[in-house]
């Protein structure tokens, strides 16, 4: 900025009020530095001009990978929101370097940043990622962390999953199986909370329901289908409740190479409404909860929370069953 000045023969002021848009300024002058600015190819410090301001001028998001189209979603959501502030997003996707957590966490303490996103595939919060929530706000998104008071971003899983899981058994169907989330993450325990919740509506006992704990991913929704379909057919379950798209992806892909029919022999419901999900056959039945939302309010969250204002955007979203074709009454005669 001080050569910036000298070419222009003004003060530094004269070109911070130019740059900044904070003060009146002459035309004949503001067109001198603006001259200077083109001449000298003048860039702005943002890290420099974010401790002046003290507003944000970089923040970090950690996503688990980007192959999953919820994360994808969610990380183009945070991008929006970041750029409609001018603010840097830096990239931290654990599962593509296949770094742990703890990893990036370190990495993002030592780049100075305002505040971070952090998406959670371990249902753990890495101790650098708690370093730097002393510093500045760490807001989660689509989960929570028991034992640790974050600010969060998240959707009401536990009611989708009561009221898809509804919808099944308004079909007919007794004899379910549940294919969860990892056991650590809240999302899953609350997704299967749910699941229960309308099996006990039924007159049914939760506890004699199956449940066969995946890891969010296709393959295992796949390998889990397998173990929970190849049966006699008069015992094997007649709907599955997979706890997110991918899996429930995976168990039609296991349906389709083993000869059984969806939604004639087995009903199968997903959760998140992948893009995916209604362009497959058949179109799935899921649960649809708002990824790119939920990514632009917990960056508006965390400038709240910089600019030290009571954010109203924390907290649950709510989801929404969405009626496909993988859903039909059990086959006649089943029990």
């Amino acid at each position: 900025m001080k050569d910036v000045a000298e070419h222009a023969r003004v003060s530094v002021s004269t070109v911070s009020y130019v740059l900044n848009d904070s003060g009146p300024v002459a035309p004949e002058r503001r067109n001198r530095v603006l001259d200077a600015v083109r001449v000298l190819e003048y860039s702005p410090n943002e890290s420099a001009r974010s401790l002046k301001r003290r507003s944000a001028s970089t923040i970090g998001l950690v996503v688990p990978e980007l192959t999953n189209q919820f994360f994808a979603t969610v990380a183009e959501g945070v991008q929006k929101a970041a750029s409609a502030r001018d603010v840097l997003v830096v990239l931290c996707v654990p599962d593509a370097t296949g770094q742990p957590e703890e990893s990036h966490a370190k990495l993002l303490r030592g780049q100075r940043l305002d505040g971070v996103v952090f998406l959670s595939g371990t249902g753990t919060l890495p101790a650098s990622i708690l370093e730097l929530s002393r510093f500045g706000p760490v807001v989660l998104v689509d989960e929570q962390i028991p034992g640790f008071d974050l600010p969060a971003v998240a959707c009401d899983s536990r009611r989708g999953a009561r009221e898809v899981a509804r919808h099944v058994l308004d079909q007919g169907h007794r004899r379910i199986a549940v294919i969860s989330g990892p056991s650590a993450l809240w999302t899953a325990q609350q997704r299967l909370a749910g699941y229960r919740e309308a099996v006990a509506g039924a007159g049914m006992d939760p506890d004699e329901v199956p449940i066969l704990v995946g890891d969010y991913r296709q393959a295992s929704g796949t390998a889990l289908a397998d173990q929970a379909l190849s049966r006699p057919v008069a015992q094997r379950p007649t709907a599955l409740l997979c706890a997110n798209d991918l899996m429930a992806i995976g168990a039609l892909e296991y349906c389709k190479s083993a000869g059984i029919r969806v939604p004639e022999d087995v009903s199968i419901v997903g959760f998140d409404d992948l893009p995916l999900s209604s362009l497959i056959t058949p179109r799935l039945t899921t649960v649809r909860q708002p990824a790119h939302d939920m990514g632009y309010k917990a960056v508006t969250a965390l400038f709240d929370l910089l600019e030290n204002k009571e954010s109203e955007l924390l907290g649950l979203l709510p989801t929404t069953v969405q009626l496909r074709d993988s859903v039909a009454p059990p086959p006649a005669g089943s029990p």
